[in-house]
């Protein structure tokens, strides 16, 4: 396979939990330019995972007139994730940029447009979609085990797990709190399951019921309710064009033992799942109710434990075949677009008191 060179446009959390290591482990993928606005970061991105000769960037404008560069990664704040990608579409390069697509479906839509009138590639970072259990769900969805799929929940819940650094807390910058943080990814992971990415209408409610509290028990300490401006959680309900209709669930903080996020449940006419306790397939066979759950982590051999790449890895890897391939990315843009308007709808819903149609 030949050798491609990638741009990193934003050097935070995300670049360094997730993109740049992905990359690194590619031998046909060279790290050749780092941009953010703190040029510390962007020279310690370099250091770490560039190659030798990697340069660096406070403008992502500058880095985008380098015509060597094929592929660009977009790891900014929500707010800049639609120019960027778009003006990376118009100079030649295929864009992989991270969840969410945009702030705003507008946004989204000129991204999608940008990549349609450019010829070029773009997928959205949602790397759920490449966990196992989620991959094996999707080939029983694709098959029609489950027949037709009519009603799911998209879970995104966790009871004190506020991300309380860089500009998470910030609506300006970020366009929402766990709804669009963390919902985002239930939401998708359910819509390419049910294969159905047409919502008709939505009702819904972000509550910002804690984010005033002191002394909070946060995973990652107190947040400063000062800086909180965005919602603690929200709820969504959706109904597709088909009929089919989904109840979306997120939160950072909320009174509930009931937790987990990126999971979805999903009941079709011939049998259902769900992530709950690992993955579950349920139905009725031979007259008799069954609950079936593949050993996904079977290792097999005890020098052996069965552990494949991780979800991220994946992400990157099939992204990067998509194009020297030129094939399809896992995630297309209009996929990742029918999110966003969903968001955006629940969220418009919450101001408004009143439902919110899409699809006309």
């Amino acid at each position: 396979m030949r050798q491609v060179k990638v741009g990193i446009i934003g050097c935070g959390g995300i670049a360094n939990g997730k993109h740049m290591p992905a990359l690194s482990k590619l031998k046909h993928v060279e790290m050749v330019a780092f941009c953010d606005i703190v040029e510390e970061k962007a020279l310690k991105a370099a250091e770490e995972f560039g190659v030798e000769e990697a340069k660096v960037y406070t403008d992502y404008k500058e880095l985008l007139k380098d015509k060597t560069i094929e592929v660009i990664h977009v790891c900014t704040p929500n707010k800049s994730h639609s120019f960027i990608t778009i003006d990376a579409l118009e100079n030649g390069k295929h864009v992989m940029c991270e969840k969410p697509m945009a702030k705003t479906a507008k946004e989204a839509r000129q991204m999608v447009e940008a990549a349609k009138s450019t010829g070029n590639k773009l997928t959205i970072g949602y790397q759920n979609r490449f966990r196992s259990d989620s991959e094996y769900l999707h080939k029983v969805c694709d098959n029609g085990d489950l027949g037709e799929i009519y009603f799911a929940k998209a879970h995104a819940i966790r009871r004190r797990a506020v991300p309380t650094w860089g500009v998470f807390l910030n609506e300006e910058e970020q366009g929402g709190g766990p709804l669009i943080d963390i919902g985002t990814h239930a939401l998708d992971l359910t819509l390419w399951m049910m294969d159905n990415h047409k919502p008709k209408m939505v009702v819904g409610k972000a509550y910002a019921k804690l984010k005033d509290q002191r002394e909070t028990g946060n995973a990652w300490g107190d947040w400063n309710p000062e800086e909180y401006t965005v919602e603690d959680s929200a709820f969504g309900f959706i109904q597709m064009e088909n009929g089919a209709t989904i109840f979306l669930e997120s939160s950072w903080a909320l009174n509930t033992l009931e937790t987990g996020e990126a999971k979805t449940t999903l009941c079709g006419t011939k049998a259902g799942a769900d992530m709950k306790d690992g993955l579950r397939v349920n139905g009725v066979k031979y007259n008799a109710q069954y609950v079936e759950k593949p050993a996904l982590s079977a290792k097999g051999v005890d020098f052996y434990d069965g552990k494949k790449e991780s979800a991220g890895d994946r992400e990157a890897r099939l992204w990067i075949e998509a194009v020297v391939e030129d094939k399809e990315p896992v995630v297309k843009p209009e996929e990742a677009m029918a999110v966003t308007e969903i968001l955006e709808a629940i969220y418009k819903s919450s101001e408004t008191g009143q439902p919110v149609m899409l699809g006309e």
